[in-house]
Protein backbone atom coordinates (compact mmCIF):
# COMPACT_ATOMS: atom_id res chain seq x y z
CA UNK A 1 0.00 0.00 0.00
CA UNK A 2 2.53 2.72 1.22
CA UNK A 3 4.80 1.77 -2.26
CA UNK A 4 1.67 2.30 -4.36
CA UNK A 5 0.96 5.62 -2.70
CA UNK A 6 5.19 6.34 -3.06
CA UNK A 7 4.77 5.45 -6.75
CA UNK A 8 1.85 7.91 -7.42
CA UNK A 9 3.96 10.44 -5.89
CA UNK A 10 3.48 10.96 -1.73
CA UNK A 11 6.09 11.48 0.24
CA UNK A 12 6.27 9.95 3.73
CA UNK A 13 5.12 13.38 5.58
CA UNK A 14 2.19 13.31 3.09
CA UNK A 15 1.04 10.34 3.95
CA UNK A 16 1.16 10.78 7.48
CA UNK A 17 -0.36 14.81 6.94
CA UNK A 18 -3.30 12.53 4.86
CA UNK A 19 -3.80 10.31 7.46
CA UNK A 20 -3.93 13.14 10.06
CA UNK A 21 -6.68 15.29 8.38
CA UNK A 22 -8.75 11.57 7.62
CA UNK A 23 -8.51 11.18 11.50
CA UNK A 24 -9.78 14.54 12.73
CA UNK A 25 -12.53 14.25 10.15
CA UNK A 26 -13.87 11.26 11.68
CA UNK A 27 -13.31 12.19 15.21
CA UNK A 28 -15.38 15.22 14.46
CA UNK A 29 -17.77 13.66 13.01
CA UNK A 30 -18.42 11.36 15.83
CA UNK A 31 -18.04 13.41 18.48
CA UNK A 32 -20.63 15.93 16.86
CA UNK A 33 -23.01 13.32 16.64
CA UNK A 34 -23.84 13.26 20.18
CA UNK A 35 -23.83 16.71 21.39
CA UNK A 36 -25.61 17.11 25.00
CA UNK A 37 -26.49 20.97 25.88
CA UNK A 38 -25.24 19.96 29.40
CA UNK A 39 -21.56 18.17 28.44
CA UNK A 40 -20.16 15.50 30.29
CA UNK A 41 -16.99 13.66 29.68
CA UNK A 42 -14.95 14.13 26.44
CA UNK A 43 -17.48 16.49 24.97
CA UNK A 44 -16.57 18.92 28.38
CA UNK A 45 -12.66 18.44 27.88
CA UNK A 46 -12.98 19.43 24.02
CA UNK A 47 -15.52 22.18 24.77
CA UNK A 48 -13.34 23.71 27.82
CA UNK A 49 -10.37 23.59 25.35
CA UNK A 50 -11.54 25.27 22.72
CA UNK A 51 -13.39 28.05 24.81
CA UNK A 52 -10.31 29.12 26.59
CA UNK A 53 -8.58 28.82 22.63
CA UNK A 54 -11.55 30.78 21.66
CA UNK A 55 -11.15 33.23 24.61
CA UNK A 56 -7.62 33.37 24.01
CA UNK A 57 -7.74 34.41 20.36
CA UNK A 58 -10.52 37.19 20.60
CA UNK A 59 -8.81 39.04 23.41
CA UNK A 60 -5.74 39.09 20.36
CA UNK A 61 -8.22 39.72 17.32
CA UNK A 62 -11.38 41.17 18.81
CA UNK A 63 -14.84 39.86 18.61
CA UNK A 64 -15.64 40.62 15.08
CA UNK A 65 -12.88 39.00 13.45
CA UNK A 66 -12.30 36.56 15.96
CA UNK A 67 -15.60 35.22 15.60
CA UNK A 68 -15.28 34.94 11.49
CA UNK A 69 -11.92 34.02 11.36
CA UNK A 70 -11.50 31.56 14.75
CA UNK A 71 -12.42 28.24 12.43
CA UNK A 72 -9.41 29.27 10.33
CA UNK A 73 -6.33 30.03 13.40
CA UNK A 74 -7.84 27.54 15.66
CA UNK A 75 -8.01 24.44 13.08
CA UNK A 76 -4.57 25.41 12.09
CA UNK A 77 -3.62 25.14 15.88
CA UNK A 78 -4.96 21.72 16.03
CA UNK A 79 -3.48 20.61 13.09
CA UNK A 80 -0.42 21.71 13.34
CA UNK A 81 -0.48 20.60 17.26
CA UNK A 82 -1.06 17.03 15.84
CA UNK A 83 1.41 17.07 13.49
CA UNK A 84 3.88 18.05 15.83
CA UNK A 85 2.96 15.30 18.45
CA UNK A 86 3.23 12.48 15.86
CA UNK A 87 6.97 13.02 15.34
CA UNK A 88 7.14 11.78 19.11
CA UNK A 89 6.10 8.40 18.25
CA UNK A 90 9.22 6.38 18.61
CA UNK A 91 8.90 5.05 14.97
CA UNK A 92 8.50 8.50 13.62
CA UNK A 93 11.26 9.09 10.35
CA UNK A 94 11.76 5.00 10.74
CA UNK A 95 8.79 2.80 9.87
CA UNK A 96 8.29 3.44 6.34
CA UNK A 97 5.39 6.42 5.38
CA UNK A 98 5.62 7.66 8.59
CA UNK A 99 7.16 10.57 8.70
CA UNK A 100 6.26 13.93 11.11
CA UNK A 101 5.01 16.46 8.15
CA UNK A 102 6.26 19.00 10.10
CA UNK A 103 10.11 17.96 10.01
CA UNK A 104 10.03 18.13 6.25
CA UNK A 105 10.22 22.07 4.74
CA UNK A 106 7.54 21.44 2.19
CA UNK A 107 5.04 21.10 4.37
CA UNK A 108 5.39 23.97 7.07
CA UNK A 109 6.48 26.01 3.17
CA UNK A 110 2.77 25.18 2.02
CA UNK A 111 0.92 26.46 5.41
CA UNK A 112 2.35 29.19 5.23
CA UNK A 113 1.76 30.02 1.32
CA UNK A 114 -2.28 29.33 2.35
CA UNK A 115 -1.78 31.71 5.23
CA UNK A 116 -0.20 34.51 3.59
CA UNK A 117 -3.01 33.83 0.87
CA UNK A 118 -5.86 33.92 2.95
CA UNK A 119 -4.71 37.24 4.82
CA UNK A 120 -4.55 39.16 1.46
CA UNK A 121 -8.07 38.02 0.66
CA UNK A 122 -9.44 38.35 4.29
CA UNK A 123 -7.96 42.15 3.86
CA UNK A 124 -9.49 42.96 0.54
CA UNK A 125 -13.04 41.24 2.08
CA UNK A 126 -13.01 43.37 5.00
CA UNK A 127 -11.92 46.24 3.31
CA UNK A 128 -14.36 45.86 0.00
CA UNK A 129 -11.38 45.95 -2.16
CA UNK A 130 -7.96 47.17 -2.24
CA UNK A 131 -7.98 49.97 0.25
CA UNK A 132 -6.14 46.70 2.55
CA UNK A 133 -2.77 47.88 0.94
CA UNK A 134 -3.36 51.29 2.27
CA UNK A 135 -1.31 50.67 5.28
CA UNK A 136 1.64 50.03 3.20
CA UNK A 137 2.21 53.58 2.46
CA UNK A 138 0.94 55.05 5.40
CA UNK A 139 2.41 57.06 7.00
CA UNK A 140 4.84 58.10 3.76
CA UNK A 141 4.71 56.63 0.32
CA UNK A 142 8.73 55.23 1.40
CA UNK A 143 7.45 53.18 3.64
CA UNK A 144 6.21 50.98 0.85
CA UNK A 145 9.70 49.03 -0.12
CA UNK A 146 10.00 48.74 3.15
CA UNK A 147 6.21 47.06 3.74
CA UNK A 148 6.69 44.77 0.46
CA UNK A 149 9.74 43.20 2.45
CA UNK A 150 8.01 43.05 5.17
CA UNK A 151 4.90 40.36 3.57
CA UNK A 152 7.66 38.64 1.94
CA UNK A 153 9.43 37.81 4.51
CA UNK A 154 5.98 36.57 6.38
CA UNK A 155 5.86 33.29 4.53
CA UNK A 156 9.56 32.86 5.04
CA UNK A 157 9.73 33.60 8.85
CA UNK A 158 6.34 31.19 9.17
CA UNK A 159 8.22 28.42 7.43
CA UNK A 160 11.66 27.73 9.33
CA UNK A 161 10.25 28.36 12.45
CA UNK A 162 7.87 25.69 12.25
CA UNK A 163 10.01 23.91 10.30
CA UNK A 164 13.88 24.48 12.09
CA UNK A 165 12.19 23.82 15.77
CA UNK A 166 10.60 20.68 14.70
CA UNK A 167 13.14 19.35 12.73
CA UNK A 168 15.83 20.51 15.58
CA UNK A 169 13.97 18.61 18.10
CA UNK A 170 13.82 15.54 16.24
CA UNK A 171 18.02 15.16 16.11
CA UNK A 172 18.37 16.50 19.30
CA UNK A 173 16.37 13.55 20.61
CA UNK A 174 18.34 11.40 18.26
CA UNK A 175 21.31 12.06 19.68
CA UNK A 176 20.59 11.57 23.04
CA UNK A 177 18.71 8.48 22.56
CA UNK A 178 22.18 7.14 20.76
CA UNK A 179 24.13 8.72 23.50
CA UNK A 180 21.94 7.08 26.50
CA UNK A 181 18.70 5.69 25.74
CA UNK A 182 17.41 4.64 28.98
CA UNK A 183 17.01 8.08 30.94
CA UNK A 184 17.45 11.44 28.93
CA UNK A 185 15.61 10.69 25.48
CA UNK A 186 12.48 10.76 28.02
CA UNK A 187 13.17 13.72 29.48
CA UNK A 188 14.14 15.86 26.52
CA UNK A 189 10.53 14.25 24.92
CA UNK A 190 8.57 15.45 27.79
CA UNK A 191 10.23 19.06 27.28
CA UNK A 192 9.21 18.47 23.48
CA UNK A 193 5.70 18.05 23.95
CA UNK A 194 5.30 21.75 25.85
CA UNK A 195 7.73 22.53 22.97
CA UNK A 196 5.31 21.26 20.43
CA UNK A 197 2.33 23.12 22.01
CA UNK A 198 4.22 26.45 21.51
CA UNK A 199 4.93 26.10 18.02
CA UNK A 200 1.15 25.38 17.11
CA UNK A 201 0.74 28.15 19.28
CA UNK A 202 2.71 30.17 17.70
CA UNK A 203 2.19 30.06 14.06
CA UNK A 204 -2.07 30.31 14.58
CA UNK A 205 -1.25 33.72 16.74
CA UNK A 206 0.84 35.13 13.81
CA UNK A 207 -1.53 34.28 11.55
CA UNK A 208 -4.35 36.08 14.21
CA UNK A 209 -1.78 39.39 14.18
CA UNK A 210 -1.65 38.99 10.31
CA UNK A 211 -5.26 38.92 9.81
CA UNK A 212 -5.46 41.70 12.87
CA UNK A 213 -2.71 44.20 10.27
CA UNK A 214 -5.09 43.38 7.09
CA UNK A 215 -8.04 44.40 8.68
CA UNK A 216 -7.17 47.40 10.77
CA UNK A 217 -8.78 50.34 9.26
CA UNK A 218 -11.81 48.44 8.53
CA UNK A 219 -13.79 48.84 11.74
CA UNK A 220 -16.04 51.96 10.07
CA UNK A 221 -17.26 49.54 7.63
CA UNK A 222 -18.55 47.29 10.32
CA UNK A 223 -22.17 47.52 11.86
CA UNK A 224 -21.93 47.26 15.36
CA UNK A 225 -21.73 43.83 16.85
CA UNK A 226 -25.24 44.59 18.92
CA UNK A 227 -26.61 45.72 15.67
CA UNK A 228 -25.67 42.94 13.68
CA UNK A 229 -26.77 40.25 15.77
CA UNK A 230 -30.30 41.51 15.56
CA UNK A 231 -30.32 42.55 12.11
CA UNK A 232 -33.00 40.61 9.98
CA UNK A 233 -32.90 40.81 6.24
CA UNK A 234 -35.27 43.10 4.36
CA UNK A 235 -37.84 41.47 1.71
CA UNK A 236 -37.50 43.34 -1.36
CA UNK A 237 -40.72 45.51 -2.43
CA UNK A 238 -42.20 42.11 -4.48
CA UNK A 239 -42.17 40.05 -1.11
CA UNK A 240 -43.92 42.91 0.75
CA UNK A 241 -46.69 43.34 -1.82
CA UNK A 242 -47.26 39.50 -2.10
CA UNK A 243 -47.35 39.72 2.14
CA UNK A 244 -49.93 42.00 2.07
CA UNK A 245 -51.75 40.35 -0.40
CA UNK A 246 -51.65 37.46 1.81
CA UNK A 247 -53.02 39.51 4.91
CA UNK A 248 -55.68 40.90 2.70
CA UNK A 249 -57.18 37.64 1.41
CA UNK A 250 -56.79 35.85 5.07
CA UNK A 251 -58.69 38.65 6.57
CA UNK A 252 -61.10 38.55 3.80
CA UNK A 253 -61.88 35.29 4.17
CA UNK A 254 -62.48 35.78 7.79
Amino acid sequence: MISKLHAIGMTDPMITSSVITIAIIIISIIVSRNLKLHPTGVQNMIELGIEKLYGFFNDLMGEHLCRRYFPLVGTLFIYILICNYSGLLPFSGKADGFQAPTSNINFPCGLAIMVIILVQIIGIREHGGIRTYKRMIEPFIFMLPLMLMDELAKPISLTFRLYGNTFGDEQVVDVLFELCPLLLPTIMQALIILLALIQALVFSLLTAIYISEACEGSEERRLPDHFEEQLIPMRSEEEQKAAMAESATVSAAQ
